[in-house]
């Protein structure tokens, strides 16, 4: 038998949030270093739930309300291996290379700032994330205007030249 949660992950409209599995209880230093070494400006909060053991949420951070926020979450989502950062000051594309490259990390599920929910699979086992709700469907396909609103985004945004 597998029954299917739906976990929403709470968290303010401002802050950014990845969630992704790994296998190892040294995750969340390791995760701590990649963030830290992304640059000075950058807050987060890291958790990560222990799948043996002692089983516990593990967590770091250099911003207290950003690692309450990942132990709520890695606690809500309650799968082995998982994890889960927070990020402010800074965007999940200017750190996704850097956890992706953690030596522990499996997978990444997403990478947001929208509204999430998390699918998690229960089963006599435990707990496995299954995938996210990221967002909502679209409503229709870009126009030239859509299109060039996009463009000039970027550039004002620094993302492009």
């Amino acid at each position: 038998m597998v029954d299917i949660e739906v976990v929403p992950l709470e968290k303010p409209d401002d802050v950014n949030v990845i969630v992704g599995q790994s296998h190892f209880i040294k995750t969340v230093e390791d995760l701590h270093e990649a963030l830290v070494g992304v640059g000075g400006t950058l807050r987060f909060g890291v958790a990560f739930c222990e799948a043996s053991g002692a089983r516990l949420v593990r967590h770091t951070g250099n911003d207290d309300a950003l690692v309450g926020l990942a132990v709520a979450a890695a606690n809500a989502i309650g799968a082995g291996h998982c994890f889960v950062i927070m990020l402010r000051d800074g965007f999940p594309v200017n750190v996704l290379n850097q956890v992706k490259a953690v030596p522990e990390v499996c997978s990444i599920f997403c990478a947001t700032a929208n509204p999430l929910q998390v699918l998690v699979a229960v089963t006599a086992a435990g707990r496995g994330v299954t995938g996210v709700i990221d967002g909502e469907p679209p409503v229709g396909v870009e126009t030239e205007q859509d299109i060039a609103e996009r463009r000039d985004l970027l550039r004002a945004i620094g993302y492009k030249l």
